[in-house]
C-alpha cells in the first residue's frame, strides 16, 4: 500500500467521474500482476499520464511515470510526484534517468514512457526515441503498447481545456507485451513497437464514435479532421522549441542585469 499514491488515484478517479468521462479499458490483462514492464504509451493530451495509469489499476498494479524534470519543481506537482517516486527526466542529461528506470524495472516496477517525449499536435504518433526498448533489453522485461484516444478533446497543446461535464469517451487499449531479446538490434524493435502502436491506433480511432464540427480540430488530417499534419505539427514543434530556447536566454540576460 502506498497511502500518497493510492489517495492521488482515489482524488483523480473523483474528478474524472464529475467529469463524465466515459472510460473504455481494452486489454488491461495484459498488463502482468507482477513483474516488470515498460509501459509505452501515445501522448496526445495533458492528461495522458494520469489516464493511462487505468489499466494498471484495474490489475492492482501502480505506474512509476517517467516525466520531464521542470514538473517535479512545480510547487503542487512536484511534492506529489516525488512522494509516488515517478523519475525525472533531465533532457540534456538523461542517463541518471535512465539508470533509475532500469533499476526499478528489475525491481519489479512497472514503468511508463511517452517514447514521442511530447504530444503531438497531429494526433498521429510521431517519431519514437529509442529509450522505451533500450531499458526494457537492459532489465530484461517486456514492453507493453498502450494507446489513448479521446483524450486530446479534454486538454490538449493549442486548444482550451474542457474540464466541465463533458461526457469525453476516452478509450485505453492495452497491448500484448512485446519481449525484446537481448542482443536484437534496438533500432529494428523500435520499429517494430511503432508499428504495433500505429495499428492499434488506427483501430482506436476507427472505433471511436464520429466527431463533426468543431470536434473535428481533435481529429488527424488523414481521417478528414482539421489537425495539422504530421509536417505542419512538426514545424509548429519546432516554432514552440525556438520560443522556449529564445526565452531562457532572454531570462539568463535579465538575471546579469
Amino acid at each position: 500500500m502506498e497511502p500518497l499514491y493510492d489517495g492521488v488515484v482515489r482524488f483523480a478517479l473523483g474528478v474524472f467521474a464529475a467529469q463524465g468521462i466515459k472510460f473504455t479499458r481494452i486489454g488491461s490483462e495484459n498488463i502482468p500482476r507482477s513483474g516488470g514492464a515498460v509501459i509505452a504509451m501515445n501522448h496526445i493530451s495533458y492528461f495522458d499520464f494520469a489516464y493511462a495509469g487505468y489499466p494498471a489499476k484495474d490489475r492492482g498494479r501502480l505506474v512509476r511515470f517517467m516525466a520531464k524534470k521542470e514538473v517535479f519543481h512545480h510547487p503542487v506537482m512536484g511534492p506529489l510526484m516525488k512522494g509516488m517516486h515517478h523519475i525525472p527526466v533531465d533532457r540534456a542529461a538523461g542517463a541518471a534517468a535512465y539508470k533509475s528506470a532500469v533499476d526499478a524495472l528489475r525491481r519489479g516496477e512497472l514503468i511508463g514512457v511517452f517514447p514521442e517525449t511530447t504530444i503531438s499536435r497531429s494526433f498521429e504518433l510521431r517519431d519514437f526515441k529509442s529509450g522505451a526498448v533500450r531499458m526494457a533489453q537492459e532489465a530484461g522485461v517486456p514492453v507493453i503498447p498502450m494507446i489513448l484516444w479521446g483524450s486530446q478533446r479534454v486538454w490538449t497543446k493549442d486548444h482550451r481545456k474542457t474540464l466541465g461535464r463533458s461526457k469525453v469517451p476516452v478509450t485505453i487499449t492495452t497491448g500484448e507485451p512485446i519481449e525484446i531479446p537481448d542482443g536484437s538490434d534496438v533500432t529494428d524493435q523500435t520499429e517494430h513497437l511503432h508499428k504495433v502502436m500505429e495499428a492499434m491506433l488506427h483501430t482506436a480511432q476507427e472505433s471511436y464514435p464520429t466527431l463533426s464540427g468543431d470536434d473535428l480540430k481533435y481529429l488527424p488530417a488523414r481521417l478528414g479532421g482539421t489537425a495539422p499534419t504530421p509536417e505542419e505539427a512538426v514545424e509548429l514543434d519546432a516554432a514552440e522549441a525556438q520560443r522556449k530556447a529564445d526565452s531562457r536566454v532572454a531570462k539568463r540576460g535579465n538575471g546579469r542585469n
